[in-house]
C-alpha cells in the first residue's frame, strides 16, 4: 500500500485510509529519516482511532500509552536512544507487543530482532517537493 500526503492539511485523509487498511493487524514498525514525519503521521493515526490524550514521542519515556475511542490501549515506542535490547527487554516490551492491543514503533532498526513475525514494516520517506509517501509491505491479509 503506499499513500500520498502532499502536506499536512492532508495528514488526516492519509491517516484515515491507514487506520482502514491496518485490518486485524497490531504492530507497525515506522521506519525513515529524522524529520521525515514518523511521530506526526501516528499521532494523525492515533487520533483517527480515537486517542483524546495529547499525543507525543515517547523519546524518553521509551512507551507511551494512550486510550483509544473504544477503550483500548495503544502503545507507542521510539526506541531512538536504546543502546542494548535488553533495555527493551527490560521495560516489559513483550508484554506489550504480544497484548493483542495496537502497538507503533518508531526507531525499530534498533531492535530488529525482537520484532514479531507479523510486524508491518512501514516507511515514510520526504519527497524533494516536500511531500511525504508512507508504504506498507504485506499490508493485507
Amino acid at each position: 500500500m503506499e499513500i500520498q500526503i502532499n502536506s499536512i492539511e492532508e495528514i488526516n485523509q492519509a491517516a484515515q485510509a491507514f487506520v482502514a487498511a491496518m485490518g486485524k493487524r497490531k504492530v507497525f514498525a515506522f521506519y525513515g529519516k529524522m524529520g521525515a514525519g514518523k511521530t506526526t503521521f501516528i499521532k494523525a493515526v492515533c487520533q483517527t482511532l480515537g486517542v483524546e490524550d495529547v499525543i507525543n514521542s515517547p523519546t524518553f519515556a521509551i512507551v507511551n500509552e494512550y486510550i483509544d475511542g473504544q477503550g483500548q490501549p495503544i502503545y507507542h515506542f521510539d526506541f531512538y536512544r536504546i543502546k542494548t535490547p535488553q533495555e527493551v527487554l527490560d521495560i516489559g516490551y513483550e508484554d506489550y507487543v504480544y497484548s493483542g492491543h495496537v502497538c507503533f514503533m518508531e526507531w525499530p532498526e534498533l531492535v530488529e530482532n525482537l520484532l514479531p513475525d507479523d510486524v508491518v514494516k512501514v516507511t515514510i520517506e520526504e519527497n524533494e517537493d516536500g511531500s511525504r509517501t508512507v508504504r506498507t509491505e504485506d499490508f493485507e491479509d
